[in-house]
């Protein structure tokens, strides 16, 4: 075999889904990516500008690489639903799934050749990953800016490993969207501006996930019962009808996040927060975000049913889980005066 057949073949032993390589030189669009940036789309992710200069140039994430080997991981489930937690948050933390594995990758290609360097990111490392993932045909990025798989559909995980092997780049993946515009029309804040234009700071996984402080209060009645992230653009495209079963995620699903409860939620202490999420996605959110955004959806789906939980919470030592309390609470009880 080849040594792209060996890195392949091994990729596919430790349960990644897909392995396809490209060249590292600077991402196609590394241009508009700073566009972005300068018009502050990102919102208050600060570590996306202060990485810029990395993100366009991977010589300066790993000096004189060559090759990036691009991984997908399926994590699509049939089980699945739209519910109030994206879908790969109801797995154990992929992070901690992959690490081991990509390392072992990433160790047999520097194996392969004396001298050789890599270096592997989980989605963590400054990298425009969706660009080089599509370079490599891996997929294609489509008009909700996220990569979509011909094989896999919108569920899919993506990990780098970036070497100064020079490998042999496979073929491009064109777009494939055509006149599709499900994404932007499901939407439920307006955040895909346009097609391939993403605003992050309407974006609902933004809003209840990196955003660290108060939640928009225009924004809030669109975020519905979701609790952390959204999958409506994904969901939404037609080329999901090709997507298969997870494999290696398949062991890690939690089913209890499918449909949480959300007074049950709203109930937990820090110990018990970190216990109930212990291993997961969520847990970076820290109780304060997640019981933030449990208040909006509550505010949006309760019913009169939700007010003693949400008082109590009004007055919770955290000011940013009681001021959301207090909307929601204003929330049910204006719902409330309109049917009477």
């Amino acid at each position: 075999m080849t040594l792209k057949e060996q890195i392949r073949q091994q990729a596919l032993e430790l349960g990644f889904d897909a392995c396809a390589f490209t060249s590292a030189r600077p991402p196609d669009h590394a241009r508009e990516f700073e566009n972005w940036l300068q018009d502050g789309r990102h919102g208050e992710m600060a570590w996306l500008p202060r990485t810029a200069e990395k993100r366009v140039d991977p010589d300066k994430v790993l000096a004189s690489v060559k090759s990036i080997i691009t991984l997908g991981v399926n994590y699509h489930t049939a089980a699945a639903r739209d519910g109030a937690v994206a879908r790969y948050a109801r797995y154990f933390d992929y992070h901690d799934i992959l690490a081991l594995r990509l390392k072992t990758l990433a160790d047999f290609v520097s194996r392969t050749v004396p001298g050789a360097r890599s270096l592997w990111y989980i989605d963590t490392g400054p990298l425009l990953e969706r660009d080089f993932a599509q370079r490599a045909g891996l997929g294609f990025i489509g008009k909700h800016a996220s990569l979509i798989s011909r094989r896999f559909g919108n569920w899919i995980l993506l990990a780098e490993i970036l070497t100064t092997l020079e490998l042999e780049p496979d073929a491009p993946e064109r777009n494939h969207c055509g006149s599709c515009r499900r994404c932007l029309d499901a939407c439920p804040t307006g955040a895909i501006t346009a097609p391939f234009q993403l605003d992050a700071r309407l974006c609902i996984s933004y809003l209840t996930i990196e955003l660290k402080g108060s939640i928009p209060e225009a924004l809030r009645p669109a975020i519905g019962g979701r609790i952390f992230g959204c999958d409506d653009c994904l969901a939404i495209c037609p080329w999901n009808r090709f997507a298969q079963e997870a494999r290696l995620m398949a062991v890690q699903r939690r089913a209890d996040l499918d449909t949480p409860d959300l007074l049950e939620l709203l109930a937990l202490d820090e110990p018990a927060f970190k216990a109930r999420f212990a291993g997961s996605p969520i847990l970076r959110s820290k109780r304060r975000g997640l019981l933030r955004n449990v208040c909006v959806a509550l505010g949006n789906i309760g019913d009169a049913t939700a007010l003693p939980a949400l008082r109590r919470a009004a007055s919770d030592p955290e000011p940013l889980i009681a001021e959301h309390a207090r909307w929601a609470v204003g929330r049910i009880e204006a719902r409330a005066a309109v049917v009477k």
